[in-house]
């Protein structure tokens, strides 16, 4: 029982030593707007309740006192007291966001894989492709799909019956095989203005349109739906006589039927991780691991954003590549899984390939050619090379751009997800 009287007697206390706190800062912040009258007002409550909590006077005296208190506050507070429930929660949330922004930038930071440079190691946006209408999900199913994968569903419906044509980049235009394609504005999210990609199909000379976010690789998906490489399809691009100078139209061997679809895939989102930010304070990045970086001071890039790739070298290192390995400093690199799968090409591993200097390559375009890593920087690859505008392209990422390490995947809920490789 005497505990309990004890419990509410400090209660009491710590109560009004928050209502002190309040009035002190009514009196700095607001004393010069009230009226003198107000302000000796002010003080005397106040200073009755700090007397009677240094006399550590009772509960009931004390209520009586914070009650006194809280009646002038109502008329001096302004919008420090009372509070309305939209300050504090607008309070609350800015306190919340400057959390979030600390932890972000010092700790911990979101990071969502743009592209399938890093594939299969880490996914960019790829395809699930339905090869009949039946398999494709119903609604319900593709909401499920949202929530564990994030995955969008897309088609194109045919307008009628008849042959199927193409639009295809010829060979020596850097995009050999692929799908002709237009930048288009678009919203994310309804409200952030990005760029799409629209694709154009022809069914007899009736055109049908598909758009997609500018980094899914839409060829993925047309390649598997039409059983048809790149190179199958820049061979039929050469073959035809209908096109201008760079793009020729094919004709493909399965026909469309009217109300059905051409395509029907799932876009499945990319990985979404965290990206450890303090490790590189305090150690030097190693060869092998995951390595975020900033793009901002890289002249071959040209835009700042977020880029993860793998780290081939570090400074004084000197790289080679003998495809499909890569070596560093004399001999077949190590440090990571990828290295090793690569190398043996395994599983969905292709290999490293040297530069292409058709699409833009500057370094290690022959397995003659070798490159020194500068004092300043690093040098990185994507695991998917054969898919990756990275080094061998741009260069060295500067010192001072270095993020941090991919440190756990939180979605999407694939065999991805849990701590980063």
């Amino acid at each position: 029982m005497f505990g309990f009287f004890e419990s509410q007697e400090k209660k009491m206390r710590d109560n009004a030593a928050n209502w002190l706190e309040v009035a002190d800062k009514v009196y700095h912040f607001r004393r010069d707007l009230l009226p003198a009258m107000q302000v000796t007002e002010l003080q005397s409550q106040a200073s009755g309740l700090r007397t009677l909590l240094k006399e550590r006077a009772g509960a009931e005296k004390l209520k009586l006192a914070i009650e006194r208190l809280e009646e002038i506050l109502r008329r001096t507070g302004g919008s420090i007291y009372p509070k309305n429930a939209l300050v504090e929660n607008i309070d609350f949330f800015l306190v919340a966001a400057i959390v979030i922004l600390g932890i972000r930038t010092y700790f911990v930071q979101p990071f969502k894989i743009p592209t399938n440079s890093m594939w299969p190691t880490y996914n960019g946006m790829t395809p699930e492709v339905w090869q009949k209408p039946d398999d494709a999900p119903g609604p319900l199913l593709q909401a499920a799909r949202f929530v564990l994968f994030g995955a969008q569903h897309k088609e194109v419906i045919a307008p009628d019956s008849g042959l199927i044509t193409v639009p295809v980049y010829r060979r020596g235009t850097g995009l050999d095989g692929r799908i002709y394609r237009e930048a288009k504005p678009a919203r994310s999210w309804f409200v952030f203005p990005t760029t799409n990609r629209e694709y154009t199909f022809f069914v007899n000379e009736s055109p049908v349109h598909l758009e997609v976010p500018e980094d899914f690789d839409f060829d993925w998906a047309f390649q598997e739906a039409f059983g048809l490489t790149a190179a199958q399809l820049a061979d039929l691009a050469e073959k035809s006589t209908r096109g201008s100078t760079g793009v020729h139209f094919v004709t493909l061997d399965r026909r469309a039927e009217r109300g059905k679809p051409l395509i029907s895939f799932d876009i499945l989102t990319g990985d979404q991780l965290f990206v450890d930010r303090i490790t590189y304070h305090f150690a030097k990045p190693e060869v092998g691991q995951g390595f975020v970086f900033r793009t901002g001071n890289i002249a071959g890039i040209g835009q700042d954003q977020y880029y993860i790739k793998r780290l081939i070298g570090t400074p004084g290192d000197t790289i080679e590549i003998h495809e499909p390995v890569i070596w560093r400093n004399g001999r077949p690199i190590t440090g990571a899984d990828a290295f090793e799968e690569n190398a043996r090409r395994e599983g969905k591993y292709r290999g490293y390939f040297n530069g292409v200097l058709a699409n833009g390559a500057r370094y290690l375009l022959t397995g003659n050619e070798s490159l020194t890593v500068p004092t300043d920087g690093y040098f990185a690859m994507g695991d998917n090379s054969g898919n990756s505008a990275d080094g061998r392209y741009w260069g060295f990422v500067p010192a001072k751009d270095v993020v941090g390490r991919p440190l756990f995947v939180y979605f999407p809920f694939t065999r991805h997800w849990g701590p980063a490789k």
